[in-house]
């Protein structure tokens, strides 16, 4: 069986566990349950701590996990990043009390407090900046106030919490996240049953990302309809009994399909209909 680690808890956990739902794998009913096996699919899934899971796939103990790209950088485990799931977004940056730093070059010979201790000694160490670091579990806004450290990385989403601390982010992101599907290095890229499992994750990601769009339009009007909606290869287009009218259906990004529907209006289609993609393979 292929064996894959999914996150037991935090952010990443409910988002992995309802795709892998969506792709067709069977998923623990209760939040105790470490490990369970889907006999239909040939999977057996493992729920760890998010921070674990890098260093027990690049073990070769399991075939693949899922994520975040932060842990896994800051394991510095032997293990690759195969497949971008894109939830569980986030942005780490520096930040300080205003007028500490304008950027990374300002850290030299200061302490930067972080619970990604990997993550930014690598950064800073890329960028020459001899700069210490240290390790803090959580809170680390908390750091400056209590003179551990003049600086701190963190996630930064809106900036709310860093500012009600009189904080401030300076320089340039140290790096994006997001949740993956990790394997370890050099594992043969070729296996059917890991091909299989990517592909499904994949057909979820388009699902979500696209809605299928019909309307009937003039057949005068048709080559500014297919402008419009390209489709991913080309659009289908079918005769109406009436004469003269066809009918068009494509994927279009779910992002843009308001807009795509007010300018295939402006030019005259009509009936025009959306609906969700609920799987898909390209």
């Amino acid at each position: 069986m292929l064996r894959i680690a999914v996150p037991n808890k935090g952010s990443l956990s409910g988002p992995a566990a309802e795709m892998l739902h969506e792709a067709g794998y069977q998923q623990r009913r209760e939040s105790k349950e470490l490990r369970i096996v889907d006999p239909e699919n040939e999977v057996e899934f493992f729920y760890l701590r998010p921070r674990d899971i890098a260093i027990y796939v690049a073990s070769g103990r399991l075939d693949l996990g899922i994520t975040g790209r932060d842990l896994l950088i800051d394991s510095g485990a032997d293990a690759e990043e195969i497949l971008p799931l894109g939830f569980a977004r986030s942005t780490f940056r520096f930040a300080a009390k205003p007028g500490t730093a304008d950027g990374i070059e300002d850290l030299k010979a200061k302490t930067v407090a972080t619970s990604y201790e990997g993550i930014v000694a690598g950064h800073l160490a890329d960028s020459g900046v001899d700069a210490s670091v240290v390790h803090l579990d959580g809170a680390v806004e908390t750091a400056i106030e209590l003179g551990v450290a003049e600086v701190i990385a963190d996630v930064v989403e809106t900036g709310t919490s860093l500012r009600n601390a009189g904080l401030e982010v300076f320089g340039e992101p140290i790096m994006k996240s997001e949740a993956i599907v990790i394997r370890r290095t050099g594992a043969d890229g070729e296996e059917p049953k890991v091909e299989q499992f990517l592909r499904r994750l994949q057909g979820v990601l388009v699902a979500r990302t696209y809605v299928m769009m019909d309307y009937d339009c003039r057949v005068e009007q048709l080559e500014k309809a297919v402008a419009l909606t390209p489709g991913l290869e080309s659009p289908t287009v079918s005769p109406l009994h009436n004469e003269g009218w066809v009918a068009v259906r494509a994927m279009v990004p779910a992002k843009e399909a308001q807009r795509i529907m007010d300018d295939l209006y402006a030019i005259g289609a009509r009936a025009i209909l959306t609906t969700a993609i609920h799987a898909c393979r390209l």
